[in-house]
């Protein structure tokens, strides 16, 4: 029987070396959709055929097509991966390994339900941004509001703050379990894996004792330098 041809990788400038039966083993997924009939990849000057993608954890994707075995480090990277081959075996193993089933199951499943959830975390990002002009930090305000009864609140609410109205970022209410420390913890983690360090605290207006009721309020503190 002939021997499948040996294909030669250059991805994101890491090399390697496997046979084209293997890039096509899963003949539904975007790997083996590359390298059907005419390969439609560009090849570099060595005559390697590129894929612009980080190439660290290709290596994990190859062994599972040779071995079907799953990484031991890596998990959350090797996910992003698989999702892009879309490697469906691969996919559905890894999905059941506690960091991913806590983080797609558990996690994402929770912020779906979060109306606007990524859209609000790249306007958080915009105003700190926006106010970091030769300061060392930038305030942004988010407003919680968990239940639709707090969402009947809002204006009052919203009246008894000091600072900017219009750069109030809010989210929920949600019809899901976790807290409204949860959320914010979400939120903290989604904007430190984007590189930027943050932290955040109640924000309590002074105006008054009729308002300390209100704890819809949260400052987040992006520090620069």
């Amino acid at each position: 029987s002939q021997q499948s041809p040996i294909v030669e990788l250059n991805i994101g400038g890491q090399f390697y070396s496997t046979s084209l039966s293997m890039l096509r083993k899963y003949p539904r997924s975007k790997l083996a959709e590359m390298f059907n009939g005419e390969p439609k990849l560009r090849k570099d000057t060595e005559g390697r055929f590129f894929i612009d993608r980080d190439g660290t954890h290709f290596r994990h994707i190859l062994d599972f097509l040779r071995t079907q075995r799953l990484p031991s480090e890596s998990v959350t990277e090797v996910y992003k991966e698989a999702l892009f081959y879309d490697i469906e075996p691969l996919i559905k193993q890894l999905e059941d390994s506690p960091q991913i089933f806590g983080e797609v199951v558990g996690r994402q499943q929770f912020l779906a339900r979060v109306p606007n959830y990524q859209e609000n975390l790249e306007v958080i990002i915009r105003i700190a941004r926006a106010e970091a002009v030769a300061a060392r930090q930038s305030t942004v305000i988010v407003c919680v509001l968990r239940t639709e009864e707090d969402s009947s609140r809002y204006n009052d609410a919203i009246n008894s703050l000091d600072s900017d109205k219009e750069s109030v970022v809010r989210f929920g209410p949600w019809k899901a379990t976790p807290s409204i420390a949860d959320l914010l913890d979400c939120i903290k983690m989604d904007i430190e894996a984007k590189g930027y360090k943050i932290s955040y605290q109640p924000h309590t207006a002074d105006k008054g004792f009729r308002f300390k009721s209100y704890d819809f309020f949260y400052k987040f503190l992006f520090t620069w330098w």
